[in-house]
């Protein structure tokens, strides 16, 4: 119940992803891969409120998933992106919800919810990684506050990244599939921030010529191999080295980045203008006014009345990144569970792929020869062995059982060595013994042992005690071989007779 409104910080981040981890326990006990139950997951979709639901446990895995990515991107939106600590910690939100998304993009299939679909997925994906680039832009605003030439055409370069991502998500939401998901105002905002930051990147090219001293001969080397790699298409006019030199030809271009610079702030501005969604958001518009009217005053700066060549061109900037974001999977082994249904045994045994009978319980009274069955393996313990005739076989137990009780005492989680004990402190009233059985296990290996263990004669059979006792104790094995009965001693007839030895492994225990 608590997972439906979870809190947006950390700790609503680890109630999700520890009841996503309680699913896992879910399927694997009480969901068979072959069966589907009647139980019914439902959802809402989150853009589009239309319900959803589907019988399969990885419906409702991947449903928390999505809110699960979904809470990064809150936790991202509410950072103070006006300082350093803030913009990191954004960064790494985005990150994660991008890996959230692109991880039930690749582990979830034929949902029926529209948020989980392919095409929706990719759109989110692609939107998280733009917001990632967004930061990391505003990031290197702050980081670099120097006004140095090479500085400022890394913004530039950084803008146009940014504007490049948000083309890409711009092209996905416009899909069919996706266009009459995603409401319009995202796509509105989207197309903004995509001219946007194209303006962004022309204003910093023009800022990097026009405001920055022309290089000295030991820094044109470096700004010449910075610049040639700047642009996407050289700019028509003179030689690399003359136009850097040449303090007449740097403001020339820097006149035609401020051109192409106000004509995409205007062209934000009029994409802003056709949501009413996004003209009721007085920041935003506030921002792109700002960004506007700087770049119009940089351009009334450098015009001149005696201009009377016609402004050329800018060609378009080289988008490059020094932070390339980082698609974070969500690590689920972080936030440690508990197994909730942890008392009904092991998993590897008591899952839902295995078929059990109904539990029974055995009431055993201690022969002279003992109980008369082999056991092995821990948690729980399994009866490998049963001697035929014996005390054990006589109550009904069979090869393969699993004992899942002793005395009333659950032993589904107990060790060889514990059973055992419990087995030993049994008095002359005898013992109760709750085993259940898988399905499909019985054999009659019992029989056939007992028909081997007879053709091979009492000689044979000696030889075997023999060659039994020395292996089992030269053998490093955790299980060990253990006959008692109630008389402390007993002949050599007793104690061996019609106990099949050839049927004890190494890793097994009699008893």
């Amino acid at each position: 119940q608590a997972m439906r409104t979870p809190s947006r910080n950390e700790a609503g981040l680890e109630l999700l992803m520890e009841y996503y981890n309680q699913l896992y326990f879910l399927d694997s006990r009480f969901f068979p891969p072959t069966k589907t139950l009647g139980v019914f997951f439902h959802w809402y979709d989150s853009l589009t409120g239309v319900p959803s639901h589907q019988r399969a446990l990885a419906f409702e895995k991947g449903s928390v998933l999505f809110n699960l990515g979904a809470l990064h991107t809150q936790i991202g939106a509410r950072q103070d992106r006006a300082s350093l600590p803030g913009l990191n910690q954004a960064i790494d939100a985005f990150q994660k919800a991008a890996g959230a998304f692109n991880y039930l993009k690749e582990n979830f299939s034929n949902a029926p919810s529209l948020d989980m679909s392919a095409a929706s997925l990719t759109m989110l994906v692609r939107l998280m990684v733009a917001q990632v680039q967004e930061c990391v832009f505003e990031k290197m605003t702050l980081l670099r506050a120097q006004n140095d030439f090479l500085s400022r055409l890394q913004l530039a370069q950084e803008a146009a990244r940014v504007e490049d991502v948000y083309s890409l998500v711009h092209q996905t939401m416009s899909q069919p599939h996706v266009k009459d998901y995603v409401p319009f105002s995202w796509t509105t905002m989207v197309h903004v921030k995509s001219e946007h930051f194209k303006a962004l990147s022309h204003y910093f090219a023009a800022i990097a010529l026009c405001d920055c001293p022309a290089p000295s001969d030991a820094e044109l080397l470096e700004q010449e191999k910075a610049f040639l790699q700047f642009h996407v298409t050289m700019p028509e006019g003179p030689s690399l080295s003359v136009l850097l030199q040449d303090p007449e030809e740097r403001r020339k271009l820097g006149k035609a980045h401020l051109k192409k610079a106000i004509m995409k702030h205007e062209e934000a501005m009029r994409i802003h203008g056709l949501c009413k969604i996004l003209r009721k958001m007085d920041i935003l518009q506030e921002v792109l006014s700002f960004a506007h009217k700087r770049s119009l005053s940089k351009y009334s700066e450098i015009d001149h009345e005696e201009d009377f060549f016609e402004t050329g061109e800018a060609p378009d900037i080289h988008p490059k990144t020094h932070q390339k974001p980082e698609i974070k999977s969500p690590n689920f082994s972080q936030v440690k569970v508990t197994d909730l249904f942890h008392r009904l045994g092991p998993l590897s045994v008591f899952s839902a792929k295995n078929k059990w009978y109904p539990a029974r319980r055995v009431h055993l009274m201690r022969g002279e020869n003992g109980f008369g069955f082999t056991l092995r393996g821990d948690s729980p313990v399994l009866i490998a062995g049963v001697i035929p005739g014996g005390c054990a076989a006589e109550a009904g137990l069979k090869e393969g059982d699993y004992i899942i009780s002793v005395n009333g005492k659950d032993c589904k989680w107990s060790k060889h060595a514990e059973v055992v004990q419990l087995l030993k402190s049994t008095g002359k009233e005898g013992v109760d013994i709750g085993v259940i059985t898988l399905q499909g296990s019985e054999c009659p290996k019992a029989v056939d042992r007992k028909a081997a263990v007879m053709s091979s004669g009492p000689g044979m059979l000696k030889g075997d005690k023999e060659n039994s006792r020395k292996s089992l104790m030269n053998s490093k094995s955790a299980s060990t071989l253990l006959v008692w009965s109630k008389k402390s001693k007993r002949s050599k007839k007793s104690t061996y007779s019609d106990v099949p030895f050839t049927a004890v492994g190494d890793n097994e225990a009699m008893y």
